[in-house]
C-alpha cells in the first residue's frame, strides 16, 4: 500500500495523543509511517508508535531540530518527502503543527489543507468552515497532499505494525537557525487533561457570572476527569485564563464530550467546538443560539443545573 508520512507530536520524549489519532487515519489511507523529528525517540516511544499501526518510524535526532524554532524541521520533513515520495503528509492542526505544513507545503510545490476533521480513502478532506456553518470536501491537486488534522477527530486504536526504525541524516540552512530557542519553561500543569486533546470538555461562559462561579464549572469537569473551557467573553471579563478560552480566537476543540454551561453560542465560540461529537448544553435563555448545536440541553439555572449532575455522577462512580 501507499506510504502515509505522520509527523509525530511530542513533548520531552512522550507521545501525544493526536498522533496515535494520524496513525489511526493513516491506516485508512494507506501504511502508516511516523516521522520523529528531534530527539527523545527511546524505545518506549518508538514501541507505542509501532503498536498504533507505523510500519516504519523516520528518526531525525539532531539539535537543530531542537534548538531553534520550526524551520529546521520544516526542511528536515521537506526533505524527507522528497526522498520518499509519500502519498500523503498528515499532520496535527496545532499552531506549530500548521506552520510546519505551511513551509513544508511551499518547499514542495505542494497543496495544503488545514484543519480537516476527516480525509476520505481517496484524500478528500473533510472541513467546517465559516465558523462550522458550512462543511467542505477539499482535494489537493498538486504535489503531495500535506493536510493538518484537528486533534479528536478520530478515535485512536490499536493495530501494531513492524515499527521498523529508520535514521535521517539532517541538513539544516543557515537560513532556517535566524530564530534560536534560547530558554524553556516548563508549564505547570494540573490534574486535569490538556484542552486540546481531551475527550471530554466542560466550559463556562458570561452566565457563570465571575470567577467564582467557575467553581460548579470546576467540580463537574473533575468528576468527569475532564478539561476545563471558557468563551471569549468569560476569558476577557478576567474570570479564567486565556489559554483555557475556546473558540474561533482561542483553541478549537473538538471532543467526544463537550458541556456548555451559560455560553450563549456567539459564533467565535462555535467556531471552536462545533465539531464535538456530542454537545450538552445548559443556559436559562431558551432562545440561546447554541441550542441549535446541541444533541442535549437543559433551560435552567446553571448553578441549579450542575451541582446536581455533578452529584449524580459522582454518586454512580462512588
Amino acid at each position: 500500500m501507499a506510504e502515509i508520512l505522520v509527523l509525530v507530536d511530542h513533548s520531552e520524549g512522550s507521545v501525544k495523543k493526536v498522533t496515535l489519532e494520524l496513525l489511526t487515519l493513516a491506516r485508512s489511507l494507506g501504511t502508516p509511517s511516523a516521522v520523529w523529528l528531534g530527539g527523545g525517540a527511546d524505545a518506549a516511544a518508538l514501541a507505542q508508535l509501532a503498536e498504533y499501526g507505523a510500519e516504519t518510524v523516520y528518526v531525525a535526532d539532531s539539535a537543530d531540530l531542537d534548538d531553534y524554532l520550526v524551520a529546521p524541521k520544516a526542511e528536515a520533513l521537506a526533505s524527507l518527502i522528497a526522498d520518499k515520495a509519500p502519498t500523503a503528509v498528515l499532520i496535527a492542526s496545532t499552531a506549530d503543527g500548521k506552520e510546519i505544513a505551511g513551509r513544508v507545503a511551499i518547499k514542495a510545490e505542494s497543496g495544503i489543507i488545514t484543519d480537516a476533521v476527516g480525509v476520505d480513502a481517496d484524500l478528500t478532506a473533510t472541513q467546517s468552515v465559516f465558523g462550522g456553518s458550512t462543511v467542505v470536501k477539499s482535494k489537493v491537486t498538486r504535489g503531495t497532499p500535506i493536510i493538518t488534522v484537528r486533534p479528536n477527530s478520530t478515535a485512536p486504536e490499536a493495530a501494531p505494525a513492524a515499527g521498523n526504525r529508520a535514521d535521517v541524516a539532517v541538513s539544516v540552512s543557515d537560513a532556517a537557525k535566524s530564530a534560536r530557542v534560547t530558554g524553556r519553561t516548563v508549564a505547570q500543569r494540573g490534574g486535569r487533561p490538556d484542552l486540546a486533546e481531551a475527550a471530554i470538555v466542560v466550559s463556562g461562559g458570561r452566565g457563570v457570572g465571575g470567577s467564582e462561579g467557575f467553581g460548579v464549572v470546576e467540580a463537574l469537569a473533575d468528576t468527569l476527569g475532564a478539561a476545563v473551557g471558557a468563551s471569549r467573553a468569560a476569558t476577557d471579563a478576567g474570570w479564567y485564563p486565556h489559554q483555557f478560552q475556546v473558540g474561533q480566537t482561542g483553541k478549537t476543540v473538538s471532543p467526544q464530550l463537550y458541556i456548555a454551561n451559560g455560553i450563549s453560542g456567539a459564533i467565535q465560540h462555535r467556531a471552536g467546538m462545533q465539531t464535538s461529537k456530542t454537545i450538552v448544553v445548559v443556559n436559562k435563555d431558551p432562545e440561546a443560539p447554541i441550542f441549535e448545536l446541541a444533541d442535549f440541553g437543559v433551560v435552567g439555572d446553571l448553578f441549579a443545573v450542575v451541582p446536581q449532575l455533578t452529584e449524580e455522577i459522582a454518586k454512580r462512580r462512588a
